[in-house]
């Protein structure tokens, strides 16, 4: 039997790794054994056993706990403590996910003790090595034998970094390279309809279809610069007097907390605009209702950035450069940074238009062309 040592380190990396425990338990159960390890990376006090239940997650065998820390400390203890799991586990793969210091950490400690590596996500790039996560995308890359890439422009950024297209059996100097899709598009096809059913955000916030614009906001850049946040506050403000229309915001303490830098007039005005909707973060199954039901969505998060392409709405990203190309090239969304101009002039463009959405994330069925890979080439 295969046996699959999953390595996650937050929430969305668990969500994402529920993708492929669902299909290993309802396809594979008889072929590929998965023994998951989360980190710890980050604590979540929304991660309690209705998170793992409602999303049918399998718990954990291990939790490093490792928490917070600087990126060298912390994916120092990563590092060790996997090491320590994967001696002890002996498993043929580790499975990693996407650019996060658990990513990393995982890739480094399998690497040093040749464990064949997975890569799921791969070939992302955003072309900006000042991003943390871009040097973990690119390091854990380039210690896997299996890359499973959910675009296309993924692929093709491998076979420009060098890596060659597939030929005999796989190692880590001869590793495979697949297009497979998007697990996450599995997983958002999985979970709407159970949204439909356990969420209630809508109703709680009386909340009409295509009524209002949900938004997020939560990179570094964006929320500790006070001229990046008041510009994109003063762009919602401005959305919401011109096209009468909600702004939902479900705001970390943290993200709250900085707007109390902006100017005093400003704070006010957010303050007293009752269309300005700014309430707690929301769980994945509500967030998915609240992503379904908008008429557009304008963010900084690279998930939500796709989850807005999956239930075709239109979006702005509140970033320079982004590693979902497709979505830009497609139309549908447009990369406004924090300039209020630029935040103005694309939403008018944008809202009520008709745009395509082609299915450039695969068929749903990502998760089970792993398995079946994996299996395919396990000796």
């Amino acid at each position: 039997m295969l046996r699959l040592l999953t390595i996650v380190g937050a929430r969305p990396q668990i969500i994402k790794a529920a993708a492929l425990s669902r299909t290993i338990k309802k396809n594979f159960s008889s072929e590929i054994e998965e023994i998951i390890v989360h980190t710890g990376q980050h604590y979540d006090e929304n991660m309690s056993q209705i998170f793992f239940d409602e999303l049918q997650i399998p718990k954990p065998n291990y939790n490093l706990n490792v928490g917070s820390g600087s990126h060298g400390k912390q994916t120092a203890a990563m590092i060790e403590g996997i090491e320590e799991i994967l001696i002890s586990e002996e498993p043929n793969y580790i499975v990693l996910y996407g650019d996060t210091n658990s990513t990393l950490a995982g890739a480094i400690a399998a690497s040093k003790i040749h464990i064949p590596i997975v890569h799921i996500e791969a070939g992302l790039r955003s072309f900006n090595k000042s991003m943390p996560e871009e040097i973990n995308r690119i390091m854990c890359d380039h210690s896997s034998t299996f890359l499973f890439t959910p675009t296309l422009t993924g692929y093709k950024n491998l076979l420009n970094e060098g890596f060659e297209e597939n030929n005999g059996s796989f190692n880590v100097d001869n590793p495979g390279i697949f297009h497979c899709g998007d697990v996450m598009y599995d997983n958002s096809l999985f979970f709407s309809d159970i949204s439909d059913s356990k969420s209630s955000i809508q109703f709680s916030l009386d909340l009409k279809d295509k009524s209002y614009i949900l938004t997020t906001i939560h990179r570094n850049n964006n929320t500790d610069d006070p001229v990046r946040l008041s510009n994109i506050f003063q762009g919602l403000i401005e959305i919401i007097e011109t096209f009468n229309l909600q702004v939902v915001l479900p705001l970390h303490p943290r993200t709250n907390n900085k707007l109390q830098q902006l100017p005093e007039e400003l704070q006010q005005i957010i303050k007293n605009n009752k269309k300005l909707r700014i309430i707690d973060p929301v769980s994945f199954l509500d967030m998915i209702q609240l992503e379904k039901n908008a008429e557009l969505i304008i963010t900084d998060s690279g998930g939500v950035q796709k989850e807005a392409y999956f239930f075709q709405k239109p979006c702005l990203i509140l970033r320079n450069e982004t590693e979902w190309v497709e979505i830009i090239k497609e139309g549908s969304g447009v990369l406004v940074n924090a300039n209020h101009d630029k935040i103005i002039d694309s939403f008018k463009k944008l809202y009520k238009s008709k745009k395509s959405f082609p299915p450039i994330f695969g068929d749903g069925n990502s998760a089970n062309f792993i398995c079946e890979k994996l299996i395919e080439n396990f000796d």
